[in-house]
């Protein structure tokens, strides 16, 4: 097991700088999503690391070798592609093994290697097939299975899941994390899917516009998310994020948005900043709206019922709000609706940089 380390890394497309400065540690045997919109540079960060594109500038460091001038081959990583790339002329047995057999692996090593890594991942029955006769989720362990027969340092996943359908992902999800959790291997793996960055990860490295905005483990991601893009990046529904002021009146603090005004909790207020702005972005999730009771009053726009609990948009006075009730509650768009807001949970950023302004309590 190794670290990966990148280290004032730059990487420029002529006039476009795709990537600023990254400096980027990831701990040995960590499981690390790469986590943002399209053109975030997620995958320019992946592709560096494989040795696919070329830096700019700045080291990046597998162990404790510098690995920006070593050829792909030469970095000590297998990387799983979104396409899988399989050879379709070769049996599943052929494809997993042809890694090995190009480094000059003798026929009887590569036969026990391929018995391992078939036997990992259920994989015995499928040997003698071609790929076209494989479904999706069976392509994708054969991928895998192509990466673990090299016994790499570090596996670079590129959204190797996005080509599936909602319930084959989930499935190859869990595969994914139990795969992790027996090889302890450190993974590197880029999505635009917060889900999978959220349940796989160790940590997640949130992106934009080639600055790294968050690194952290999950929870604390989605619950003292570091800035403004984080808090409504993460979340499902997304997190209502809301102008605001921000009153103070002796020991005491108030938050306005829309035509609400929030009392913090004293405990809140005491965490502010003394140089707190007035101006502010107010966030709340909502799973932190109460409806049914409270000493306000919204519209009900729209219901979405999912099964186990129901999405509920609001309208409270000009103020878009989104909560979750249990999916038994008996609500219909036009009705009017009483509802509290969990004023310990409110997340609060300037206004002017987005950057958060208080903690948040644990859940």
């Amino acid at each position: 097991m190794v670290q990966v380390v990148f280290e004032k890394v730059r990487k420029s497309f002529g006039a476009t700088v795709a990537i600023p400065c990254l400096d980027l540690r990831i701990e040995s045997g960590e499981f690390v999503s790469l986590l943002g919109p399209s053109g975030c540079g997620k995958t320019t960060t992946l592709r560096m690391l494989a040795g696919l594109e070329q830096t700019s500038s700045g080291s990046i460091r597998i162990g404790d070798r510098d690995v920006v001038d070593l050829a792909p081959a030469a970095r000590d990583i297998a990387m799983v592609f979104q396409s899988y790339a399989l050879y379709p002329h070769m049996t599943v047995a052929e494809n997993i093994c042809y890694p090995l057999k190009k480094r000059g692996v003798a026929k009887a090593e590569r036969a026990t290697k391929l018995a391992d890594v078939a036997a990992l991942l259920q994989l015995g029955p499928l040997l003698d097939r071609k790929p076209k006769q494989l479904s999706g989720g069976q392509q994708q362990r054969v991928a895998l299975g192509r990466a673990l027969v090299r016994d790499p340092s570090v596996f670079l996943l590129d959204e190797p899941l996005s080509n599936l359908d909602a319930a084959l992902r989930a499935h190859m999800r869990a595969e994914l994390i139990e795969l992790h959790r027996r090889l302890g291997k450190t993974m590197v793996y880029v999505t635009h899917d917060q889900l999978e960055a959220m349940t796989m990860s160790t940590r997640i490295a949130v992106m934009r516009d080639g600055v790294l905005q968050q690194f952290a483990p999950p929870a604390e991601i989605y619950n003292h998310p570091a800035n403004a893009f984080v808090a409504g990046f993460i979340g499902t529904p997304a997190m209502t994020l809301a102008d605001g002021l921000l009153l103070r009146e002796a020991d005491k603090a108030i938050v306005r948005v829309g035509a609400l005004a929030i009392d913090l909790p004293q405990a809140r207020a005491a965490s502010l900043p003394a140089a707190t702005p007035s101006a502010i972005t107010v966030g709340i999730r909502p799973e932190d709206v109460a409806v049914g009771a409270g000493p306000w009053a919204a519209r009900v726009r729209l219901v979405e019922p999912i099964g186990h609990e129901t999405i509920v948009f609001l309208d409270a006075d000009g103020l878009s709000l989104t909560a979750r009730v249990t999916g038994s509650a008996a609500l219909h768009a036009g009705e009017t609706v009483a509802f509290d807001l969990r004023r310990d949970r409110l997340h609060l950023f300037d206004k002017i940089d987005g950057r958060r302004l208080a903690t948040v309590p644990s859940a």
